[in-house]
């Protein structure tokens, strides 16, 4: 048993960051006011994103490194109750054609799922972090994020992100591509920059100086820098463009890695130092960046707020759902029709299915928005629909989520696309195919779209698929549900599972 959460009445909680540098692990107790206690921090070097091969694959050793970190961080954490830890992998993660496999093995480790994020929810994620460890000021705030493999830029307002960039360029991708033997002259710093700034510069004007009143930056290599120029007396306060050429000038004369001899510096930030400066002279140089003041809070302290307003029922989930809702211009009526019916069915297989709490969400999402592809094809709308979810940006949703969330509206209809779900993770695919089953069942008994409802039925798992009872002679007044029934059957025989009815 679990001691952490037994001792009194707060509950404990933890977030997990897989960075493309760094691992992060922080462990809080929450208490009922809602407020946060960090008990355990932990970080380890990693470096994720230096393991990505020419072929986009993870090498061995990368992965190793990995997983042996995954084993020390899950024996804090694995006995903790599910839906009270939130693990997310970040650029690396997104991008390695070989990320499933390592993730699969990761989740062992740890005992938990672990959401491969978007880089924009990621962003969401460090805005909420930088913004909950500052005070609220008046006006916009620019967010700088120099990860491993990208960086996020964002601009928001008190606790909320407005606009969210993910830039593919981070400090291990950079010192990778331009410092990987460890040498550090003139030549490449100014290449590393120059490319630096090739990527910004097509969202620059949206982030420029003008848009925002205060520039804050945070994570490891922001962080790092500040403390370097600070130690060497080049800046007082934040971080200063004249700080940074001080810095660029200092590191090239001293022209290698392992030379590296700054004040400040920690011994595990040197390899990547070079790249990581490279990416912020190119942030401030095509943001018009002054001075950027430093949070110590990012990535994972927003994790653990946007966790803790999930327990608190402040999902970040449902209000992109309602604001989708809103701007497809979606039948509220009949979607809450088909959402009522659906997590009626639910409750009835939840044990039987080995379904957890998660998975109910993700069905009422799914019945709220199946028809959202509506007002492009009548006809075609699952497929629409499908597309729209899967490219939507949806603050809250994982990778994960929102893939399962698109398959569900893509097979709500029509012909069942079993090998769809195949695409999914791997412990997303079983539930996923039953929640689709679900959400079938619920659109067919509201083809009618009225007011009428469906009556009282049983529904009982069999061996091979599902039994329906319907009230006595339902079916029989309502000839086009039993038509439609007889239909599905068929539909969900070529899925390898069985419908029956009475």
């Amino acid at each position: 048993m679990n001691n952490d959460n037994q001792n009194d009445s707060s509950r404990v909680v933890a977030a997990v960051d897989l960075g493309s540098n760094s691992f992060h692990m922080i462990v809080a107790k929450l208490d009922e006011s809602g407020t946060i206690s960090v008990i355990d921090r932990i970080r380890e070097p990693v470096r994720l994103g230096g393991g990505l091969k020419d072929n986009g694959k993870l090498s061995k050793e990368a992965r190793e490194r990995a997983l042996l970190c995954t084993e020390r961080f899950g024996q804090r954490i694995r006995n903790l109750p599910k839906g009270d830890v939130r693990i997310v992998g970040t650029n690396t993660l997104r991008v390695a054609k070989n990320a499933e496999k390592f993730v699969q093995e990761a989740e062992r480790n740890l005992g938990h799922p672990i959401e491969v994020v978007s880089g924009r929810e990621e962003a969401r994620l460090i805005y909420l972090g930088v913004a909950h460890g500052r005070a609220t000021r008046e006006g916009n705030r620019l967010v700088v994020d120099i990860g491993g493999g990208s960086t996020e830029l964002i601009i928001g307002e008190g606790k909320k992100s407005l606009l969210r960039e993910s830039m593919y360029t981070g400090c291990v991708s950079a010192s990778r591509r331009y410092f990987d033997d460890g040498e550090i002259t003139e030549k490449r710093m100014t290449k590393a920059i120059i490319n630096a700034e090739l990527k910004f510069y097509p969202v620059a004007r949206h982030f420029r100086a003008g848009k925002w009143e205060e520039a804050v930056g945070c994570s490891g290599t922001i962080k790092s820098i500040r403390n370097i120029v600070h130690a060497e007396g080049w800046c007082d306060s934040g971080i200063t463009l004249d700080s940074l050429y001080k810095l660029r000038s200092k590191i090239i004369k001293q022209g290698h890695v392992d030379k590296l001899r700054l004040e400040g510096l920690k011994e595990d930030r040197a390899p990547v130092l070079a790249g990581g400066l490279s990416v912020l002279i190119a942030v401030f140089e095509t943001l018009g960046i002054e001075q950027m003041r430093v949070s110590d809070q990012a990535l994972r302290e927003g994790l653990m707020y946007d966790l803790i307003g999930r327990l608190q029922h402040k999902d970040a989930r449902e209000a992109s759902v309602q604001s989708a809702i809103k701007r497809w211009n979606l039948d509220t009526q009949h979607a809450d029709n088909v959402m009522r019916t659906a997590m009626a069915l639910f409750e009835q297989v939840e044990i039987d299915w080995e379904l957890i709490g998660e998975n109910k969400l993700i069905l009422k999402w799914a019945a709220q928005l199946h028809e959202i592809g509506l007002q492009i094809s009548h006809g075609a709308y699952h497929k629409r629909g499908a597309y729209i979810l899967t490219h939507a940006d949806l603050p809250g949703f994982s990778r994960t989520e929102q893939a399962l969330l698109a398959t569900l509206v893509l097979n709500h209809r029509q012909r069942f696309r079993k090998n769809s779900f195949e695409d999914l993770v791997k412990r997303a695919q079983l539930p996923g195919f039953r929640l689709c089953v679900l959400l079938r069942l619920a659109v067919l008994l509201h083809r009618g779209r009225t007011d009428e409802q469906v009556p009282d039925m049983a529904a009982n798992v069999t061996d091979k698929g599902l039994h329906l009872k319907f009230s006595e002679g339902w079916l029989e007044q309502h000839q086009l549900s039993l038509a439609d029934l007889e239909k599905e059957q068929a539909f969900l025989e070529d899925a390898d599972f069985e419908l029956t009815f009475q």
